[in-house]
């Protein structure tokens, strides 16, 4: 869990800040060189920090970090001959402590930078008049908010996890800090979502951009209703979705072929966006890179012909969502991050689309499954069908459970989160939660899965290891236990 050092160059935090790159509401310079015990002395400071927050989630490698974990161990993926050992051997669950894609560091990271906000800015307000007690609340909010974000994706990923809510300011500092388990970090993210969600904005008031990349009401509302559904506390999760649902400011982009993807994914903070990381054209990603010149992953085997299916008596009727959707059909690309629209695909200078943190599509899958939980089908069915209706889903994919059949809406619902939010680091996270509910009823989500793209002579070993709960989360990488004697190493990996 290494962390920044007590001299800090703020500038360098901030570096889209002062290079005028990223959204306009990032528009706080701060001053070149200050050190950590000089900066906390002016509301900008408050703001050049939280800002620096949103500029770390663009200036490290976490969209990557969440595709893969999200999406690597699935059926919606395979690995190209650009990949390297490591990510064959997360696929093939062949992982140990010294592969460098289990380091959790930039999660941590991020923590760090959020906690230094929400345990320095508060002294601002002794020394600044001029920091209002409702900007302060807002700004410590967001804070909040990143930090519960960054804790539900360790919990998920790892399980049990160091929970530090205090600021490091250098690497001299013990960090000899034990594992909690994974449900009270859940717990934590709860808290701190219960927290902010008085404190930050309804909206920002100046830009979409704004309302769509910084942390709002509606933001930690759809957080809340992600963890209440990892603590099977359906009700709560449904309450939450609803936040947003009757807010009356999110709707489903229609489900125009010609347009759809060119709104919702190549523009970007539309009408369904509710948390998107903001890339533009001065701060690109790296997804054509990755998805594209020298692709390091590519659509599954099948996921077009199975998953989406393919009405082969009428070419004009398909799922938006599949073959120049979310992928090309005829290159086995990964498509909805290189697209202008269905024709037309970006060049590297356009790397600008946009990391989907919560869509309203997700929300209304969201509450589906909440309302599934508390055995209310028929509304659950609703909301699935409403989702497939914008995307005009194929009858062919439509297994048409009925309301009462708990496990048939979980499997229909399962599936329709693939086609809905692929590559959108959504999959593997989908499939555990459903498998583990009730003493892990529905193991067989994973098997199958992973039967589906083993190949022949990994198969067994591979099913062996799923069958296992502990396989689900990943390895401590080995820096980590070496630095915090605390740890200790999760169980399915030995010591």
């Amino acid at each position: 869990m290494k962390t920044i050092k007590r001299y800090i160059t703020w500038s360098i935090i901030c570096c889209g800040i002062l290079s005028g790159s990223c959204t306009k509401w990032m528009d706080i310079k701060p001053e070149n060189g200050l050190v950590a015990q000089d900066f906390w002395q002016t509301k900008e400071h408050v703001r050049s920090a939280v800002n620096g927050i949103y500029i770390s989630l663009l200036n490290s490698n976490l969209a990557e970090q969440l595709f893969v974990h999200g999406e690597l161990r699935t059926d919606m993926v395979e690995l190209t001959t650009f990949t390297n050992l490591q990510l064959d051997e997360y696929r093939y669950a062949n992982l140990n402590s010294s592969n460098p894609s289990v380091h959790w560091a930039p999660f941590y990271r991020i923590i760090n930078f959020c906690n230094n906000v929400i345990e320095n800015a508060p002294k601002v307000k002794d020394i600044d008049p001029t920091l209002t007690q409702a900007d302060l609340d807002a700004y410590i909010g967001e804070a909040l908010a990143i930090r519960a974000w960054m804790y539900l994706n360790l919990g998920r990923i790892w399980g049990d996890v160091p929970l530090k809510l205090n600021y490091t300011a250098s690497d001299e500092e013990e960090l000899n800090i034990a594992k909690s388990g994974q449900a009270d970090i859940f717990a934590a993210v709860v808290a701190d979502l219960v927290r902010a969600e008085p404190m930050v904005k309804e909206t920002f008031g100046t830009t979409t951009a704004a309302d769509k990349g910084k942390v709002t009401k509606y933001t930690v509302n759809a957080l809340l209703a992600d963890v209440y559904l990892w603590q099977d506390d359906f009700q709560k999760a449904a309450a939450a979705c609803d936040v947003l649902i009757n807010s009356g400011k999110f709707d489903l982009v229609p489900g125009n072929p010609s347009s759809w993807l060119n709104v919702l994914f190549a523009t970007g903070n539309s009408i369904e966006g509710i948390f998107e990381l903001q890339y533009d054209r001065q701060f690109l990603n790296n997804f054509i890179a990755l998805f594209s010149l020298n692709p390091r992953y590519q659509v599954g085997q099948n996921v077009y012909e199975n998953l989406y299916m393919i009405d082969e008596t009428d070419p004009e009727n398909f799922d938006i969502r599949g073959n120049r959707g979310s992928l090309d059909a005829s290159t086995g690309q990964i498509y909805k991050y290189q697209a202008i629209n269905r024709d037309v695909r970006k060049t590297l200078e356009e790397s600008y689309t946009h990391w989907f943190v919560y869509r309203y599509a997700d929300v209304l899958l969201m509450k589906a499954e909440a309302l599934n939980g508390m055995e209310q089908g028929e509304k659950a069915l609703e909301l699935i069908y409403q989702v497939r209706e914008r995307a005009n889903a194929l009858v062919f994919n439509d297994l048409a459970p009925n309301e009462n059949d708990f496990q048939g809406i979980t499997s229909f619902l399962v599936d329709e989160r693939a086609r809905e939010f692929a590559y959108e680091g959504k999959r593997w996270f989908d499939v555990l939660r459903h498998a583990r509910r009730n003493n892990y009823a529905r193991l067989d989500l994973i098997t199958n899965m992973v039967m589906s793209y083993a190949p022949p002579d990994r198969q067994q070993a591979m099913l062996n290891k799923y069958r296992d709960p502990g396989s689900h989360y990943l390895p401590i990488y080995f820096t980590e236990l070496q630095m915090n004697k605390a740890l200790v190493q999760n169980p399915f990996y030995g010591n």
